[in-house]
């Protein structure tokens, strides 16, 4: 039986690669999106994560559609690089409210029908930066590293009830994002990573839908890197 998911930032890049991912493998997948048009062949909602209002109306709809949600994969995400002496605090708090505070209201409004279910699984995007840091991403690495502690401790607090909580970390993703540096700014990066190369984002979809299968029932709390490398000691 098809399984209900819902993938936030699920129109572009990892996120669509993920939803496409799932998708392909039989369970009913909706995507949230912010801006643009949802993508083809799946269920979108139009849902900003700093709205409680949004996240509850894109479940609710979600739910409509598919039935209770099964798996949650927290993937909305922005950045706003800038050096700490000229961040503005609004720079600061702007992405810790769409990466971490959106990925606590994403959870908290999934655990209602996970909890009913006695089943679910719960992914969050993390970063390699989480753990290695990156200078002019003080927001960002501080975004990323509070979803690990949060999906540890909500993995302690949901395990009874046979809920998975667990976290990938990317490092350097083929997206359009990446795709916007210049081609000496990627050679430079790549000569960082062991394995010397970016990852699809077909490469990090793979390993969330590991995570949502039955194979990993017993894996949660668990930090996942899918970074070629990059990250290696952190």
């Amino acid at each position: 039986m098809a399984r209900s998911v819902l993938v936030t930032g699920g129109n572009r890049g990892i996120g669509l690669s993920i939803a496409r991912e799932l998708a392909a493998a039989g369970d009913a997948v909706a995507v949230t999106y912010r801006s643009g048009e949802p993508p083809e062949g799946l269920f979108g909602v139009k849902c900003d994560v700093t709205s409680s209002e949004d996240v509850d109306n894109a479940f609710s709809k979600v739910e409509a559609e598919h039935g209770p949600v099964e798996v949650v994969v927290a993937n909305a995400g922005i950045t706003k690089d800038t050096l700490l002496p000229l961040m503005k605090e609004e720079t600061f708090t702007d992405v810790i409210d769409t990466n971490l505070t959106g990925a606590y209201r994403v959870a908290k409004r999934a655990c209602r029908g996970m909890l009913r279910m006695r089943r679910g699984r719960l992914v969050l995007i993390s970063s390699v930066v989480a753990m290695s840091g990156s200078a002019g991403q003080t927001n960002y690495a501080a975004s990323k590293a509070g979803m690990i502690g949060f999906a540890r401790s909500l993995a302690r607090e949901l395990g009874s009830r046979g809920i998975t909580v667990n976290v990938v970390a990317p490092g350097f993703v083929e997206t359009d994002m990446t795709a916007a540096l210049g081609a000496e700014q990627q050679q430079a990066i790549y000569k960082t990573i062991p394995l010397g190369r970016p990852a699809s984002a077909a490469e990090i979809a793979r390993v969330v839908k590991f995570l949502a299968s039955d194979d990993a029932a017993y894996i949660t709390g668990a930090v996942i890197p899918v970074d070629g490398g990059l990250g290696m000691g952190h």
